[in-house]
């Protein structure tokens, strides 16, 4: 197939660093571009950043983003403390926007979009921020991408070499062998995450809406018609 070119949002954050740096090694993505609103501090041959401080906004930086055919949309922020509305506007108004931008100037785009373990698919329960992402995997399920999965991890172990970790994973990461066998479908790895993103780009995966089973099934060799 043709080589990926990625749009990468979240980068300076765990999870896009995570998904960066698999992007970066990997054979099959051949560029990569990093939407942030502030320098995320990397270089490497395959890759280009805009800066740019308004994701609701995207009009002056639009000619920069087409001739790709992923995005890896792994920019989020806790619910802690916050009001549905303030939660909703930074994580569905901000995503849809993202990404209604990239599917009109992108026909043959596969969005990656991380929500989240316990995302609520229904709109209605009682955990906020479940119900705004179930509604955000929703909304862009319905955008005329080439195809839309919902990424939702649980407890990932950072990539070996990360900067952007959370603080306190230095205490907990000792523990990951452990609890791995224990809790197989709550544990996974950034590198897992990276890889099955690359794949679903790749291949041609039935599931839109990924679990860690499913996101570590993905992150293998997978024996799926290849996306033409």
């Amino acid at each position: 197939m043709k080589k990926i070119r990625a749009i990468i949002t979240g980068a300076t954050g765990m999870v896009g660093e995570g998904v960066l740096m698999e992007c970066l090694s990997h054979p099959d993505v051949e560029s990569v571009l990093i939407l942030t609103r502030r320098a995320s501090g990397f270089t490497h041959p395959k890759l280009q950043e805009i800066i740019h401080a308004d994701f609701h906004d995207l009009s002056s930086v639009e000619n920069r983003l087409t001739g790709y055919n992923a995005c890896f949309f792994c920019l989020g922020v806790s619910s802690l403390g916050m009001k549905e509305a303030d939660y909703t506007r930074v994580t569905y108004d901000l995503t849809m926007n993202v990404a209604q931008t990239l599917s009109m100037l992108n026909n043959d785009m596969v969005f990656c979009y991380i929500s989240g373990a316990g995302t609520d698919s229904t709109e209605k329960g009682r955990i906020m921020w479940a119900r705004v992402k179930g509604k955000t995997e929703n909304d862009l399920m319905k955008l005329p991408f080439k195809a839309v999965y919902g990424f939702r991890p649980a407890f990932l172990l950072a990539s070996k070499g990360a900067k952007n970790t959370l603080p306190y994973y230095k205490y907990v990461r000792w523990l990951y062998p452990v609890l791995r066998p224990l809790f197989p479908n709550y544990l996974g790895t950034l590198r897992e995450v990276g890889q099955a993103m690359i794949n679903v780009v790749k291949y041609a995966f039935p599931e839109k809406v990924l679990s860690v089973k499913d996101i570590r099934k993905l992150s293998g060799n997978l024996k799926f018609p290849e996306n033409t």
